[in-house]
Protein backbone atom coordinates (compact mmCIF):
# COMPACT_ATOMS: atom_id res chain seq x y z
CA UNK A 1 0.00 0.00 0.00
CA UNK A 2 1.24 3.17 -1.06
CA UNK A 3 1.42 6.08 1.14
CA UNK A 4 -1.42 8.11 -1.19
CA UNK A 5 -3.97 5.06 0.58
CA UNK A 6 -2.09 5.38 3.94
CA UNK A 7 -3.46 9.09 4.21
CA UNK A 8 -6.87 8.03 2.32
CA UNK A 9 -7.53 5.30 4.88
CA UNK A 10 -6.64 7.05 8.00
CA UNK A 11 -9.10 10.08 6.35
CA UNK A 12 -11.42 7.35 5.87
CA UNK A 13 -11.72 6.76 9.69
CA UNK A 14 -11.58 10.33 10.34
CA UNK A 15 -14.58 10.51 8.07
CA UNK A 16 -16.10 7.57 9.53
CA UNK A 17 -16.10 9.47 12.68
CA UNK A 18 -17.60 12.94 11.51
CA UNK A 19 -20.40 11.02 9.86
CA UNK A 20 -21.29 9.44 13.04
CA UNK A 21 -21.07 12.12 15.37
CA UNK A 22 -23.09 14.84 12.47
CA UNK A 23 -23.99 13.18 9.45
CA UNK A 24 -25.57 9.60 10.06
CA UNK A 25 -24.85 6.51 8.43
CA UNK A 26 -22.78 5.89 5.27
CA UNK A 27 -24.95 6.23 2.15
CA UNK A 28 -26.73 3.07 0.87
CA UNK A 29 -24.96 1.16 -2.54
CA UNK A 30 -29.02 1.69 -3.78
CA UNK A 31 -27.78 2.99 -7.36
CA UNK A 32 -25.26 3.09 -9.69
CA UNK A 33 -22.94 6.13 -9.28
CA UNK A 34 -20.33 8.08 -11.78
CA UNK A 35 -17.30 10.00 -11.58
CA UNK A 36 -16.65 11.99 -14.51
CA UNK A 37 -12.89 13.44 -15.31
CA UNK A 38 -12.55 16.13 -17.87
CA UNK A 39 -9.24 16.72 -19.28
CA UNK A 40 -9.94 20.47 -20.01
CA UNK A 41 -8.88 21.35 -23.95
CA UNK A 42 -7.85 17.96 -25.12
CA UNK A 43 -8.80 17.14 -28.86
CA UNK A 44 -9.69 13.68 -29.94
CA UNK A 45 -6.48 13.97 -32.50
CA UNK A 46 -3.67 15.26 -29.72
CA UNK A 47 -5.97 12.57 -27.67
CA UNK A 48 -4.16 9.67 -29.97
CA UNK A 49 -0.88 11.67 -30.27
CA UNK A 50 -0.56 11.35 -26.66
CA UNK A 51 -1.77 7.28 -26.56
CA UNK A 52 0.29 6.80 -29.80
CA UNK A 53 3.34 8.72 -27.84
CA UNK A 54 3.15 6.91 -24.90
CA UNK A 55 2.38 10.13 -22.85
CA UNK A 56 -1.10 8.42 -21.65
CA UNK A 57 0.16 4.80 -20.56
CA UNK A 58 -2.84 4.37 -19.05
CA UNK A 59 -5.16 5.38 -20.74
CA UNK A 60 -3.88 3.23 -23.25
CA UNK A 61 -4.10 -0.02 -21.13
CA UNK A 62 -7.40 1.23 -20.32
CA UNK A 63 -8.74 1.32 -23.40
CA UNK A 64 -6.99 -2.25 -24.54
CA UNK A 65 -6.88 -4.56 -21.24
CA UNK A 66 -10.18 -3.41 -19.47
CA UNK A 67 -12.86 -3.21 -21.99
CA UNK A 68 -13.08 0.82 -22.30
CA UNK A 69 -14.09 2.55 -25.11
CA UNK A 70 -13.81 6.28 -26.98
CA UNK A 71 -16.39 7.45 -28.64
CA UNK A 72 -16.40 10.57 -30.70
CA UNK A 73 -18.34 13.82 -29.66
CA UNK A 74 -18.58 16.59 -31.28
CA UNK A 75 -19.36 19.49 -28.74
CA UNK A 76 -20.69 22.67 -31.00
CA UNK A 77 -20.19 26.20 -30.75
CA UNK A 78 -18.51 27.97 -28.57
CA UNK A 79 -15.82 25.50 -28.20
CA UNK A 80 -15.51 26.41 -24.65
CA UNK A 81 -16.05 25.01 -20.99
CA UNK A 82 -19.28 27.00 -19.78
CA UNK A 83 -20.89 26.45 -23.07
CA UNK A 84 -20.02 22.55 -22.98
CA UNK A 85 -20.22 22.22 -19.03
CA UNK A 86 -23.92 24.08 -19.16
CA UNK A 87 -25.63 21.89 -21.71
CA UNK A 88 -23.87 18.57 -20.46
CA UNK A 89 -24.92 19.89 -16.48
CA UNK A 90 -28.50 21.08 -17.09
CA UNK A 91 -29.35 19.41 -20.41
CA UNK A 92 -30.15 22.97 -22.35
CA UNK A 93 -28.58 24.57 -25.75
CA UNK A 94 -27.18 27.46 -23.68
CA UNK A 95 -27.02 31.07 -24.68
CA UNK A 96 -22.79 31.28 -23.25
CA UNK A 97 -21.62 32.52 -26.98
CA UNK A 98 -18.40 33.09 -25.58
CA UNK A 99 -15.87 33.31 -22.68
CA UNK A 100 -16.75 36.92 -22.72
CA UNK A 101 -19.75 38.32 -24.34
CA UNK A 102 -22.49 41.24 -23.75
CA UNK A 103 -25.10 40.51 -22.10
CA UNK A 104 -28.35 42.40 -23.52
CA UNK A 105 -30.39 41.93 -21.09
CA UNK A 106 -28.65 43.12 -17.77
CA UNK A 107 -26.94 45.51 -20.18
CA UNK A 108 -23.59 44.14 -18.95
CA UNK A 109 -20.46 42.44 -19.68
CA UNK A 110 -20.58 38.63 -19.06
CA UNK A 111 -16.80 37.42 -18.05
CA UNK A 112 -16.76 34.25 -16.37
CA UNK A 113 -13.41 34.81 -14.17
CA UNK A 114 -14.67 37.91 -12.77
CA UNK A 115 -16.72 37.38 -9.14
CA UNK A 116 -20.18 36.08 -9.50
CA UNK A 117 -20.61 36.08 -13.22
CA UNK A 118 -21.06 32.37 -13.55
CA UNK A 119 -23.44 32.19 -10.70
CA UNK A 120 -25.60 34.72 -12.38
CA UNK A 121 -25.12 32.67 -15.47
CA UNK A 122 -25.99 29.31 -14.06
CA UNK A 123 -28.92 30.77 -12.04
CA UNK A 124 -30.47 32.66 -15.05
CA UNK A 125 -29.92 29.44 -17.34
CA UNK A 126 -31.13 26.71 -15.14
CA UNK A 127 -33.53 27.37 -13.43
CA UNK A 128 -36.25 25.00 -12.50
CA UNK A 129 -33.78 22.24 -14.00
CA UNK A 130 -32.19 19.33 -12.34
CA UNK A 131 -28.33 19.07 -12.29
CA UNK A 132 -26.88 16.23 -12.85
CA UNK A 133 -24.49 16.13 -9.60
CA UNK A 134 -27.08 16.49 -7.08
CA UNK A 135 -26.07 15.71 -3.87
CA UNK A 136 -22.15 15.09 -5.42
CA UNK A 137 -18.92 17.20 -5.89
CA UNK A 138 -17.70 19.34 -8.29
CA UNK A 139 -13.64 20.35 -8.94
CA UNK A 140 -12.35 23.21 -11.13
CA UNK A 141 -15.63 23.44 -13.01
CA UNK A 142 -17.40 26.54 -14.09
CA UNK A 143 -20.76 25.36 -12.88
CA UNK A 144 -21.73 23.63 -9.86
CA UNK A 145 -24.06 21.20 -11.52
CA UNK A 146 -26.04 20.91 -8.65
CA UNK A 147 -23.39 19.95 -6.53
CA UNK A 148 -23.35 19.89 -2.55
CA UNK A 149 -19.52 20.54 -2.20
CA UNK A 150 -17.95 22.50 -4.62
CA UNK A 151 -14.34 23.41 -4.63
CA UNK A 152 -12.52 25.86 -7.54
CA UNK A 153 -15.82 26.14 -9.49
CA UNK A 154 -16.33 29.56 -10.85
CA UNK A 155 -19.90 29.58 -9.80
CA UNK A 156 -18.82 29.43 -6.10
CA UNK A 157 -15.96 30.48 -5.88
CA UNK A 158 -16.79 33.09 -3.77
CA UNK A 159 -18.69 31.00 -1.39
CA UNK A 160 -17.39 27.60 -1.39
CA UNK A 161 -20.06 25.13 -0.16
CA UNK A 162 -19.65 22.94 3.28
CA UNK A 163 -21.65 21.31 5.78
CA UNK A 164 -20.81 22.72 9.04
CA UNK A 165 -17.31 23.45 10.39
CA UNK A 166 -16.90 19.54 11.24
CA UNK A 167 -17.29 18.88 7.29
CA UNK A 168 -15.00 21.87 6.42
CA UNK A 169 -12.19 20.33 8.81
CA UNK A 170 -12.47 16.87 8.69
CA UNK A 171 -10.45 16.62 5.22
CA UNK A 172 -7.32 17.90 7.60
CA UNK A 173 -5.40 14.49 7.03
CA UNK A 174 -5.95 14.82 3.20
CA UNK A 175 -5.23 18.36 3.32
CA UNK A 176 -2.26 18.38 5.20
CA UNK A 177 -0.75 15.62 2.90
CA UNK A 178 -1.05 16.93 -0.29
CA UNK A 179 0.42 20.28 1.45
CA UNK A 180 3.56 17.86 2.18
CA UNK A 181 3.48 15.89 -0.99
CA UNK A 182 3.45 19.16 -2.98
CA UNK A 183 6.32 21.13 -1.06
CA UNK A 184 8.79 18.08 -1.65
CA UNK A 185 7.81 18.12 -4.86
CA UNK A 186 8.04 21.89 -5.40
CA UNK A 187 11.35 21.70 -4.08
CA UNK A 188 12.38 19.29 -6.34
CA UNK A 189 11.12 20.83 -9.16
CA UNK A 190 12.88 24.03 -8.11
CA UNK A 191 16.31 22.34 -8.13
CA UNK A 192 15.75 21.03 -11.33
CA UNK A 193 14.73 23.85 -12.80
CA UNK A 194 17.90 26.29 -11.79
CA UNK A 195 20.25 24.29 -13.90
CA UNK A 196 18.37 25.07 -17.08
CA UNK A 197 18.30 28.86 -15.94
CA UNK A 198 21.77 29.05 -15.67
CA UNK A 199 22.60 27.16 -18.60
CA UNK A 200 20.43 28.43 -20.95
CA UNK A 201 19.64 32.31 -20.01
CA UNK A 202 18.02 32.60 -23.45
CA UNK A 203 14.97 30.30 -22.66
CA UNK A 204 14.80 31.67 -19.31
CA UNK A 205 11.49 33.15 -19.78
CA UNK A 206 10.28 30.19 -21.45
CA UNK A 207 11.10 28.32 -18.39
CA UNK A 208 9.70 30.41 -15.93
CA UNK A 209 6.47 30.25 -17.35
CA UNK A 210 6.55 26.42 -17.83
CA UNK A 211 7.83 26.42 -14.40
CA UNK A 212 5.05 28.36 -12.99
CA UNK A 213 2.13 26.28 -14.95
CA UNK A 214 4.16 22.76 -13.98
CA UNK A 215 3.89 24.08 -10.11
CA UNK A 216 1.04 25.46 -9.40
CA UNK A 217 -1.78 23.88 -11.65
CA UNK A 218 0.16 20.57 -12.12
CA UNK A 219 1.49 20.18 -8.73
CA UNK A 220 -1.17 21.43 -6.23
CA UNK A 221 -4.24 21.87 -7.68
CA UNK A 222 -4.09 18.61 -9.58
CA UNK A 223 -2.80 16.63 -6.11
CA UNK A 224 -5.46 18.17 -4.19
CA UNK A 225 -7.96 17.66 -6.62
CA UNK A 226 -6.84 13.87 -6.96
CA UNK A 227 -7.01 13.34 -3.10
CA UNK A 228 -10.19 14.96 -2.52
CA UNK A 229 -11.97 12.90 -5.41
CA UNK A 230 -10.39 9.94 -3.66
CA UNK A 231 -12.01 10.57 -0.51
CA UNK A 232 -15.10 11.32 -1.67
CA UNK A 233 -15.10 8.51 -4.05
CA UNK A 234 -14.67 6.12 -0.54
CA UNK A 235 -17.68 8.16 0.72
CA UNK A 236 -20.05 6.87 -1.88
CA UNK A 237 -20.31 10.50 -3.28
CA UNK A 238 -23.54 9.92 -5.65
CA UNK A 239 -21.61 11.57 -8.62
CA UNK A 240 -18.34 13.68 -8.99
CA UNK A 241 -16.99 15.84 -11.36
CA UNK A 242 -13.27 16.93 -11.25
CA UNK A 243 -11.70 19.07 -14.70
CA UNK A 244 -8.30 18.76 -14.28
CA UNK A 245 -6.80 22.14 -16.37
CA UNK A 246 -3.29 21.15 -16.60
CA UNK A 247 -3.08 20.90 -20.28
CA UNK A 248 -5.38 23.59 -21.14
CA UNK A 249 -3.43 26.19 -19.78
CA UNK A 250 -0.16 24.76 -21.14
CA UNK A 251 -1.52 24.06 -24.55
CA UNK A 252 -3.09 28.15 -24.39
CA UNK A 253 0.78 29.08 -23.16
CA UNK A 254 2.68 26.93 -25.74
CA UNK A 255 0.31 25.53 -28.03
CA UNK A 256 -1.51 22.34 -28.39
CA UNK A 257 0.90 19.94 -29.43
CA UNK A 258 4.44 21.45 -27.83
CA UNK A 259 6.04 19.31 -25.69
CA UNK A 260 4.99 21.32 -22.60
CA UNK A 261 1.53 20.52 -23.34
CA UNK A 262 2.13 16.78 -23.78
CA UNK A 263 4.31 16.36 -20.69
CA UNK A 264 0.72 17.68 -18.94
CA UNK A 265 -1.05 14.44 -20.37
CA UNK A 266 1.33 11.91 -18.49
CA UNK A 267 0.93 13.94 -15.17
CA UNK A 268 -3.04 13.40 -15.99
CA UNK A 269 -2.93 10.27 -16.72
CA UNK A 270 -1.24 9.10 -13.83
CA UNK A 271 -4.19 11.09 -11.80
CA UNK A 272 -6.60 8.67 -13.25
CA UNK A 273 -4.80 5.90 -12.45
CA UNK A 274 -5.28 6.93 -9.07
CA UNK A 275 -8.81 7.31 -9.34
CA UNK A 276 -9.86 4.17 -11.10
CA UNK A 277 -7.75 2.62 -8.44
CA UNK A 278 -9.84 3.87 -6.16
CA UNK A 279 -12.92 2.84 -7.86
CA UNK A 280 -12.06 -1.13 -8.23
CA UNK A 281 -11.42 -0.72 -4.45
CA UNK A 282 -15.05 0.18 -3.29
CA UNK A 283 -17.11 -2.13 -6.24
CA UNK A 284 -19.89 -1.62 -3.24
CA UNK A 285 -20.62 1.87 -4.56
CA UNK A 286 -20.97 1.19 -8.10
CA UNK A 287 -18.93 3.67 -9.73
CA UNK A 288 -18.76 4.27 -13.50
CA UNK A 289 -15.93 6.32 -14.79
CA UNK A 290 -16.38 8.57 -17.76
CA UNK A 291 -12.99 10.76 -19.40
CA UNK A 292 -14.02 12.99 -21.63
CA UNK A 293 -13.22 16.88 -22.91
CA UNK A 294 -15.26 19.66 -23.67
CA UNK A 295 -13.18 21.02 -26.67
CA UNK A 296 -10.00 21.02 -28.43
CA UNK A 297 -7.51 24.05 -29.04
CA UNK A 298 -5.47 24.65 -32.39
CA UNK A 299 -2.01 26.68 -32.84
CA UNK A 300 -3.13 30.01 -33.74
CA UNK A 301 -0.95 33.70 -33.74
CA UNK A 302 -1.76 36.07 -31.47
CA UNK A 303 -3.55 39.31 -33.40
CA UNK A 304 -1.06 42.00 -32.08
CA UNK A 305 1.83 40.16 -33.63
CA UNK A 306 0.40 41.14 -37.20
CA UNK A 307 -0.34 44.64 -36.26
CA UNK A 308 2.48 45.33 -34.24
CA UNK A 309 0.98 45.33 -30.99
CA UNK A 310 -2.81 47.03 -32.06
CA UNK A 311 -5.37 45.50 -30.08
CA UNK A 312 -8.16 44.34 -32.84
CA UNK A 313 -10.82 46.59 -31.03
CA UNK A 314 -8.64 49.78 -31.29
CA UNK A 315 -8.49 48.42 -35.42
CA UNK A 316 -12.15 48.58 -36.01
CA UNK A 317 -12.54 51.79 -34.63
CA UNK A 318 -9.75 53.70 -35.88
CA UNK A 319 -9.62 52.23 -39.12
CA UNK A 320 -13.48 50.61 -40.22
CA UNK A 321 -15.85 52.58 -38.35
CA UNK A 322 -13.31 55.78 -38.40
CA UNK A 323 -14.83 56.87 -34.84
CA UNK A 324 -12.01 59.49 -33.63
CA UNK A 325 -11.29 59.09 -30.01
CA UNK A 326 -11.47 62.20 -27.68
CA UNK A 327 -8.76 61.82 -25.63
CA UNK A 328 -6.42 64.24 -25.42
CA UNK A 329 -2.79 62.59 -26.52
CA UNK A 330 -1.17 62.90 -23.46
CA UNK A 331 -3.89 61.16 -21.36
CA UNK A 332 -3.51 58.23 -23.40
CA UNK A 333 0.40 58.00 -23.91
CA UNK A 334 0.08 57.79 -19.82
CA UNK A 335 -2.38 54.93 -19.82
CA UNK A 336 -0.61 52.97 -22.72
CA UNK A 337 2.96 53.24 -20.60
CA UNK A 338 0.89 51.71 -17.27
CA UNK A 339 -0.92 49.20 -20.05
CA UNK A 340 2.08 48.58 -21.66
CA UNK A 341 3.86 47.39 -18.53
CA UNK A 342 0.72 45.27 -17.52
CA UNK A 343 1.65 43.49 -20.99
CA UNK A 344 5.39 42.91 -19.93
CA UNK A 345 4.45 41.36 -17.18
CA UNK A 346 1.91 39.30 -18.65
CA UNK A 347 4.20 37.94 -21.40
CA UNK A 348 6.62 36.49 -18.54
CA UNK A 349 3.91 34.39 -17.46
CA UNK A 350 1.24 31.89 -18.84
CA UNK A 351 -1.35 29.64 -19.26
CA UNK A 352 -3.59 30.51 -15.69
CA UNK A 353 -1.27 33.39 -14.62
CA UNK A 354 -1.40 34.93 -18.60
CA UNK A 355 -5.09 34.55 -18.20
CA UNK A 356 -5.39 36.61 -15.00
CA UNK A 357 -3.10 38.98 -16.20
CA UNK A 358 -5.40 39.68 -19.38
CA UNK A 359 -7.93 40.21 -17.21
CA UNK A 360 -6.11 42.98 -15.71
CA UNK A 361 -4.77 44.05 -19.07
CA UNK A 362 -8.57 44.40 -19.99
CA UNK A 363 -10.49 45.81 -17.03
CA UNK A 364 -7.54 48.55 -16.73
CA UNK A 365 -7.95 49.35 -20.48
CA UNK A 366 -11.91 49.37 -19.93
CA UNK A 367 -11.98 52.14 -17.28
CA UNK A 368 -8.75 54.37 -18.13
CA UNK A 369 -9.40 54.14 -22.01
CA UNK A 370 -13.46 53.09 -22.33
CA UNK A 371 -13.43 53.64 -25.90
CA UNK A 372 -10.27 51.15 -26.94
CA UNK A 373 -13.97 49.03 -26.36
CA UNK A 374 -17.07 50.92 -26.77
CA UNK A 375 -17.36 54.32 -28.99
CA UNK A 376 -20.76 55.74 -30.06
CA UNK A 377 -23.24 53.22 -29.23
CA UNK A 378 -20.71 50.36 -30.64
CA UNK A 379 -19.25 47.82 -28.40
CA UNK A 380 -16.62 45.32 -29.60
CA UNK A 381 -15.02 42.20 -27.11
CA UNK A 382 -12.31 40.15 -27.94
CA UNK A 383 -12.92 36.58 -26.28
CA UNK A 384 -10.12 34.50 -28.04
CA UNK A 385 -10.58 33.67 -31.58
CA UNK A 386 -13.84 34.71 -31.69
CA UNK A 387 -14.77 38.73 -31.17
CA UNK A 388 -18.52 40.11 -30.76
CA UNK A 389 -19.69 43.36 -32.75
CA UNK A 390 -22.49 44.90 -30.79
CA UNK A 391 -25.15 47.97 -31.23
CA UNK A 392 -26.16 48.99 -28.46
CA UNK A 393 -28.87 51.39 -28.88
CA UNK A 394 -31.34 48.44 -29.61
CA UNK A 395 -32.65 45.64 -27.42
CA UNK A 396 -32.95 43.22 -30.12
CA UNK A 397 -29.83 42.01 -32.56
CA UNK A 398 -29.55 43.23 -36.16
CA UNK A 399 -29.85 41.15 -39.00
CA UNK A 400 -27.15 40.92 -41.81
CA UNK A 401 -29.34 43.61 -43.94
CA UNK A 402 -29.80 46.17 -41.39
CA UNK A 403 -26.44 46.06 -40.34
CA UNK A 404 -25.37 46.86 -43.93
CA UNK A 405 -27.75 49.81 -43.61
CA UNK A 406 -26.25 51.29 -40.57
CA UNK A 407 -22.45 49.96 -42.02
CA UNK A 408 -22.23 49.60 -45.53
CA UNK A 409 -19.40 47.04 -46.67
CA UNK A 410 -18.16 46.93 -42.89
CA UNK A 411 -18.50 42.76 -43.04
CA UNK A 412 -17.02 42.50 -46.47
CA UNK A 413 -14.04 45.12 -45.52
CA UNK A 414 -14.06 43.00 -41.89
CA UNK A 415 -13.78 39.51 -44.11
CA UNK A 416 -10.71 40.61 -45.85
CA UNK A 417 -8.59 41.90 -42.83
CA UNK A 418 -5.74 39.83 -42.23
CA UNK A 419 -6.13 38.75 -39.20
CA UNK A 420 -10.10 37.93 -39.86
CA UNK A 421 -11.25 34.46 -41.19
CA UNK A 422 -14.82 35.07 -41.43
CA UNK A 423 -17.53 36.92 -40.06
CA UNK A 424 -21.13 36.31 -39.02
CA UNK A 425 -24.36 37.64 -39.07
CA UNK A 426 -28.21 36.81 -38.66
CA UNK A 427 -30.73 36.81 -40.92
CA UNK A 428 -34.15 35.76 -41.38
CA UNK A 429 -33.13 32.63 -43.25
CA UNK A 430 -30.31 31.48 -41.37
CA UNK A 431 -27.10 32.74 -40.75
CA UNK A 432 -25.04 34.90 -42.99
CA UNK A 433 -21.37 33.95 -43.71
CA UNK A 434 -19.01 36.71 -45.14
CA UNK A 435 -15.50 35.59 -46.27
CA UNK A 436 -12.96 36.64 -48.27
CA UNK A 437 -15.37 39.90 -49.06
CA UNK A 438 -18.47 37.45 -50.29
CA UNK A 439 -21.58 36.93 -48.76
CA UNK A 440 -23.01 33.21 -48.05
CA UNK A 441 -26.66 32.32 -46.96
CA UNK A 442 -26.07 28.78 -46.46
CA UNK A 443 -29.62 27.89 -46.56
CA UNK A 444 -29.04 29.13 -50.83
CA UNK A 445 -25.29 28.85 -51.35
CA UNK A 446 -24.45 25.72 -49.32
CA UNK A 447 -21.59 25.09 -46.93
CA UNK A 448 -19.24 27.93 -48.29
CA UNK A 449 -16.10 28.09 -46.74
CA UNK A 450 -16.59 24.73 -45.48
CA UNK A 451 -17.54 22.76 -48.56
CA UNK A 452 -14.45 20.61 -48.79
CA UNK A 453 -14.46 19.45 -44.49
CA UNK A 454 -16.29 16.16 -43.98
CA UNK A 455 -17.61 17.47 -41.42
CA UNK A 456 -19.56 20.56 -42.71
CA UNK A 457 -23.06 19.86 -42.06
CA UNK A 458 -22.09 19.52 -38.17
CA UNK A 459 -20.25 22.77 -38.46
CA UNK A 460 -23.00 25.09 -40.06
CA UNK A 461 -25.36 23.53 -37.96
CA UNK A 462 -23.26 24.98 -34.98
CA UNK A 463 -23.06 28.11 -36.29
CA UNK A 464 -27.17 28.04 -36.69
CA UNK A 465 -26.93 27.38 -32.89
CA UNK A 466 -24.69 29.91 -32.05
CA UNK A 467 -26.76 32.47 -34.09
CA UNK A 468 -29.50 31.92 -32.80
CA UNK A 469 -27.92 33.11 -29.16
CA UNK A 470 -29.27 36.44 -28.42
CA UNK A 471 -26.34 37.19 -26.28
CA UNK A 472 -24.08 36.35 -29.77
CA UNK A 473 -23.07 39.97 -31.29
CA UNK A 474 -24.88 41.41 -34.36
CA UNK A 475 -21.56 40.73 -35.79
CA UNK A 476 -19.16 37.37 -34.43
CA UNK A 477 -16.10 37.74 -35.88
CA UNK A 478 -13.71 34.72 -36.03
CA UNK A 479 -9.86 34.50 -36.57
CA UNK A 480 -10.19 30.89 -37.32
CA UNK A 481 -9.08 30.39 -40.91
CA UNK A 482 -7.37 33.63 -41.04
CA UNK A 483 -5.03 34.13 -44.49
CA UNK A 484 -2.01 34.12 -42.00
CA UNK A 485 -2.80 31.01 -40.25
CA UNK A 486 -5.59 31.01 -37.48
CA UNK A 487 -5.41 34.05 -35.45
CA UNK A 488 -6.56 34.86 -31.57
CA UNK A 489 -7.34 38.37 -30.43
CA UNK A 490 -5.99 37.93 -27.02
CA UNK A 491 -2.35 36.85 -26.16
CA UNK A 492 -2.20 33.22 -26.51
CA UNK A 493 -0.40 30.89 -28.62
CA UNK A 494 -3.24 28.01 -28.47
CA UNK A 495 -7.01 28.92 -28.81
CA UNK A 496 -10.56 27.33 -28.92
CA UNK A 497 -14.05 28.90 -29.37
CA UNK A 498 -14.17 28.47 -32.87
CA UNK A 499 -15.31 25.64 -35.35
CA UNK A 500 -11.59 23.90 -36.84
CA UNK A 501 -11.72 20.36 -36.43
CA UNK A 502 -9.11 20.46 -33.42
CA UNK A 503 -11.75 22.68 -31.42
CA UNK A 504 -14.92 20.62 -32.28
CA UNK A 505 -14.01 17.04 -31.84
CA UNK A 506 -13.08 15.54 -28.44
CA UNK A 507 -14.48 12.36 -27.00
CA UNK A 508 -15.43 10.36 -24.33
CA UNK A 509 -14.43 7.11 -22.92
CA UNK A 510 -16.52 5.07 -21.33
CA UNK A 511 -17.03 1.19 -19.36
CA UNK A 512 -17.96 -1.44 -22.36
CA UNK A 513 -21.24 -1.75 -20.38
CA UNK A 514 -22.60 1.99 -20.94
CA UNK A 515 -24.53 2.45 -23.70
CA UNK A 516 -24.38 6.26 -24.93
CA UNK A 517 -25.92 8.16 -27.82
CA UNK A 518 -24.77 6.72 -31.13
CA UNK A 519 -23.86 9.86 -32.22
CA UNK A 520 -22.90 12.80 -30.15
CA UNK A 521 -23.01 16.35 -31.53
CA UNK A 522 -23.99 18.11 -28.55
CA UNK A 523 -22.94 17.92 -25.56
CA UNK A 524 -26.53 18.64 -24.53
CA UNK A 525 -27.26 15.03 -25.79
CA UNK A 526 -24.97 13.68 -22.07
CA UNK A 527 -27.68 14.82 -20.12
CA UNK A 528 -30.20 12.62 -20.70
CA UNK A 529 -27.94 9.91 -19.40
CA UNK A 530 -26.30 11.19 -16.17
CA UNK A 531 -29.30 12.38 -15.02
CA UNK A 532 -30.62 8.54 -14.94
CA UNK A 533 -27.70 7.94 -12.50
CA UNK A 534 -30.06 9.98 -10.00
CA UNK A 535 -33.06 7.85 -10.68
CA UNK A 536 -33.35 4.79 -7.78
CA UNK A 537 -32.66 1.38 -9.82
Amino acid sequence: MGLDDRILSLQRAVDRLVRRLRRGGAPEPTHRRFLIVQIDGLSRAVLDQGLASGHMPFLKRLLRRHGYRVQPMTVGLPTSTPAFQMAAMYGVRPDIPGFHYYDRERQTDIHFPRRGHAALVEAKLAAGRRGILEGGSAYGCVFTGGAENNLFTFASITRPSGRGLLAALSPFVVLGWVCVKSLLRTLIELGRAVPRFLANPLRRRQSRRWFMIKIGISIWMRGFFTMAVCRDLYAGAPAVYVNYIDYDEAAHAFGPRSRPALVTLRRVDRAIRQLWRVVRRVPEHQYDLYILSDHGQTACIPYRELTGGQRFERWIFDQLLNQPTGRGASEARADYGLARGIRARRQGTAGLFQHFLNYIDEDFLRRSDPEAHQQNGIRVISAGPNAFLYILDVKEPFDADALERRFPGLAEKLSQSPGVGLVLARSNKGPVCFWHGKRYLFLESGPGPFAERADALLVIQAIADLMTMPSAGDFVIYGIGAPHGHVSFIPEMGTHAGASPEELHTFIVHPAKVTLPSSINHPVQLYDHFIRYQEPS
